[in-house]
C-alpha cells in the first residue's frame, strides 16, 4: 500500500537557489531538491505532494509578497486539498526572521505551534484517517548576500530556534528534526541550500521519516 508524504514549508521546501538577482526565479530540479530526494530514499511505496510556496511564514501575513504567506491559511488549505497522507513536515520559521517582523523565539515558536494545532486538530487527523507530523528546525540564516537587509538581526534569533522547536515537538508529542544538524544555508545569499545540501538534507530526513 501506497504511503503519501506531504512537505510543506517555503523557499527551502520548493527548492529555490541561493539568491544572485533578486528577483529572478529559479527552481532546483527533482534531483536536487530535498523532498525529491527524500521520497525516492523512501522507496517506490511512497509518494510526494511538494508543498513549498517561497516567503511562507509559520502564521504572519506578508505586508509586501501578501497575506497568502501566512502558513497557517496555507496549511488548511493544503490538507483539504490533498489526501490522505501518511507523513505530514512542517519546515517554516526562515522568513520569520525578517527584520519587518520583529522577530524572536517566542513568536517563531507560537507560529510554529498554531501550524500544530491545525494539523493535529480532530478534523484533518479524521479527514485523512490519521498522519504523522514531522516538525523540522530549519538552519540558522546568515546575514549575507543580496538580500541581507531584510533579515538585519536575524543572526541573533534563529541559532536558538532549535532547542525551542525541540520543546514545542515534545510538548505536542510529535517528531522533530534539526536541519542545522546536518546543513547551513549558502554564504552566496544566508538563506538557501546548496544542491548538497538538498541532498543530505533530502537523505538524513528520510531516515527519520521512516522511523516515524
Amino acid at each position: 500500500m501506497t504511503k503519501t508524504l506531504l512537505t510543506f514549508g517555503d523557499s527551502n521546501t520548493h527548492g529555490t537557489p541561493p539568491i544572485v538577482t533578486p528577483g529572478l526565479y529559479g527552481r532546483f530540479g527533482p534531483e536536487d531538491r530535498w523532498p525529491t530526494v527524500a521520497v525516492a530514499a523512501l522507496g517506490p511505496d511512497w509518494s510526494l505532494v511538494e508543498e513549498g510556496l517561497p516567503g511562507r511564514t509559520t502564521g504572519l501575513e506578508d505586508p509586501i509578497m501578501g497575506a497568502h504567506m501566512n502558513g497557517q491559511t496555507g496549511l488548511r488549505i493544503a490538507l483539504e486539498s490533498h489526501g490522505p497522507i501518511d507523513v505530514l513536515t512542517i519546515m517554516l520559521g526562515t522568513n520569520d526572521l525578517k527584520t519587518r517582523f520583529a522577530p524572536s523565539v517566542d513568536r517563531i515558536t507560537g507560529g510554529a505551534a498554531g501550524l500544530l494545532d491545525i494539523a493535529l486538530s480532530e478534523p484533518m487527523q479524521t479527514r485523512h484517517g490519521g498522519f504523522r507530523v514531522l516538525l523540522i528546525c530549519p538552519p540558522p540564516v546568515m546575514e549575507t548576500g543580496p538580500i541581507r537587509d531584510q533579515f538585519w538581526g536575524a543572526e541573533a534569533v534563529g541559532p536558538h530556534l532549535a532547542e525551542s522547536f525541540r520543546a514545542l515537538a515534545a510538548a505536542r508529542g510529535v517528531g522533530f528534526f534539526d536541519a542545522g544538524s546536518v546543513i547551513e544555508v549558502s554564504k552566496q545569499d544566508g538563506i538557501h541550500y546548496e544542491p548538497d545540501a538538498h541532498r543530505m538534507l533530502g537523505a538524513a530526513l528520510a531516515e527519520v521519516i521512516a522511523k516515524l
